[in-house]
């Protein structure tokens, strides 16, 4: 996946529109699938007032059930715009976030190989790893981290500048986790 540079308060901006959005279409769409499936599916209560040893009718499964319909629409519109120009700065992260997330999974793996034998595969996956996560870490104002990962960074550089090896962000591909 190609790094692409982006600009951080657009990144922002349009990021809390879709939270925002997420949040307010998600409680809209719930009490109105919920209210949907008790008015069809519920049992009218005929008596105002319950005696003390009647059981109360309760609405939850339904009122859940309007939830996940709500999440699953929620969702099918998200999966359905992810590709618009609104969308590409946060498709773009998060896509980055899941590579993060494969390389994280294999990155004990990942540095051995890299660092102890000196493996070109391994070095081209920690590299694309600590470029792209500082990226990701500055976007999202990730600060308290950020030192660990330079100092990381850092010995990756020393290690390509002793073995007088070059890498290029460009030789990552994402098939080149599998082999870990």
């Amino acid at each position: 996946m190609k790094i692409k540079d982006i600009d951080k308060s657009l990144y922002r901006q349009r990021l809390n529109r879709v939270i925002i959005g997420f949040i307010t279409t998600l409680a809209v769409l719930s009490l109105v699938f919920g209210s949907i499936l008790i008015a069809m599916f519920s049992e009218p209560i005929i008596e105002v007032a319950i005696s003390a040893g009647e059981e109360q009718v309760s609405n939850f499964k339904y009122n859940f059930m309007g939830v996940l319909l709500s999440l699953f629409s929620c969702a099918l519109i998200l999966h359905r715009v992810k590709n618009t120009a609104l969308f590409e700065e946060i498709y773009y992260v998060w896509q980055l976030k899941q590579i993060h997330n494969l390389i994280y999974r294999k990155l004990k793996k990942i540095k051995m190989l890299a660092f102890e034998d000196n493996d070109i595969n391994a070095m081209i996956v920690l590299n694309y790893y600590y470029i792209t996560l500082k990226q990701v870490y500055l976007l999202d104002d990730n600060t308290l981290t950020i030192s660990a990962l330079n100092k990381e960074q850092q010995k990756l550089e020393d290690l390509k500048l002793s073995k007088n090896i070059t890498i290029d962000i460009e030789q990552f591909n994402k098939d080149m986790i599998a082999s870990f």
